[in-house]
């Protein structure tokens, strides 16, 4: 199931209204800084062509509880969220807060429609993302008419949302850990290995003490 009919199933029973975004918020872009204006000892996050911060500015143009989408480079259709303060770049669009939407409920319906984002990407030249195609996009928008049980609606989407991603995470950490463990169990380290670091290289069976028949031997087995 994909993100935006998991969302569908969460709005369910609910009154819901389909809503182009640029008719409940406005697409903003950001200013372009240059390398020399950014450094690691200020306090605002930069963002441009990516999630992952360029830098750091000593001003923020962008309020904590943001949702963005990076318009330009190889990231450019991707959807963020900033939990703090930050510089948008003009490589970042961000849009601007509603008193009709919840931006984290915002954020997640967006993520619905990433994959057809990144496919609305011109790539002649530097792959970019016109703000009219977001301004297109579709939002569901539940009890439209009655806006105080509509943030309450988003706000337990988020709750249910939240609790579903803080899971996963735990979940792709513990098979990290498994992972690791995992290796380091099954990858003993012998003084000899024919010439080969141990642990490393070689046939990992030899490495491990296993047994291999040889068949050059009429069946014998050898290490």
């Amino acid at each position: 199931m994909n993100a935006v009919n998991f969302l569908e199933k969460l709005l369910d029973g609910a009154d819901v209204e389909w809503k182009a975004l640029g008719s409940v918020t406005n697409v903003l872009r950001g200013k372009r800084l240059t390398k020399s204006q950014l450094s690691a000892g200020e306090k605002f996050p930069v963002y441009h062509g990516g999630l992952e911060p360029l830098g750091c500015y000593s001003e923020a143009n962008r309020p904590s509880n943001t949702v963005m989408i990076i318009n330009v480079g190889a990231s450019a259709g991707t959807v963020g969220y900033s939990a703090v303060d930050f510089w948008s770049s003009d490589g970042c669009f961000c849009l601007e807060h509603s008193s009709i939407l919840n931006n984290r409920y915002l954020y997640f319906a967006l993520i619905g429609h990433q994959n057809l984002l990144r496919s609305k990407v011109r790539v002649a030249g530097i792959p970019t993302l016109d703000a009219i195609v977001v301004e297109k996009l579709q939002i569901p928008i539940p009890c439209p008419e009655n806006p105080k049980k509509s943030l309450e609606i988003q706000a337990e989407i988020v709750r249910i949302l939240d609790a579903f991603t803080e899971l996963t995470a735990e979940l792709t950490a513990r098979k990290k850990q498994y992972n690791h463990y995992r290796d380091q169990l099954l990858c003993f380290e012998f003084p000899s290995c024919g010439g080969v670091p141990e642990g490393r290289g070689g046939d990992p069976a030899k490495c491990c003490g296993l047994i291999y028949p040889d068949t050059s031997m009429g069946g014998k087995s050898t290490n």
